[in-house]
């Protein structure tokens, strides 16, 4: 599967973004889709997860209540809002699915098998 993130940019603090994660070479509404940043120096860091389903997510506590992870399956794309932007959320976000159909997601980028090539997010102060 190759995986198509976009909708970065630069935006302000407090501002708000929704990033796409696109998928096509297979049905991407059958596997769990993981979330990761990579700030300069940095390692690269769990930020959401969302099952095949879209029923069950899950976040770092430091984005919770602001990020949003959600799936339209029709359009085999995966999203994630987010709100109240601050500066230390600037990092390189990447999208990752799992190899295994019906799949639960985990926080671990280990388990992800396939990696989109990320979309700048820029929060400025």
């Amino acid at each position: 599967v190759q995986l198509q993130a976009s909708g970065g940019g630069l935006v302000q603090a407090g501002g708000s973004l929704r990033l796409s994660c696109a998928a096509s070479g297979r049905t991407f509404s059958r596997y769990p889709v993981g979330w990761f940043r990579q700030a300069p120096g940095k390692e690269r860091e769990f930020v959401a997860a969302i099952s095949w389903s879209g029923a069950y997510t899950s976040y770092r506590d430091s984005v919770k209540g602001r990020f949003t992870a959600s799936r339209d399956n029709a359009k085999n794309t995966v999203y994630l809002q987010m709100i109240d932007l601050k500066p230390e959320d600037t990092a390189f976000y990447y999208c990752a699915t799992r190899n295994q159909r019906y799949g639960e997601y985990s926080l671990e980028e280990k388990d992800y098998d396939d990696w989109g090539q990320g979309t700048q997010v820029t929060v400025s102060s």
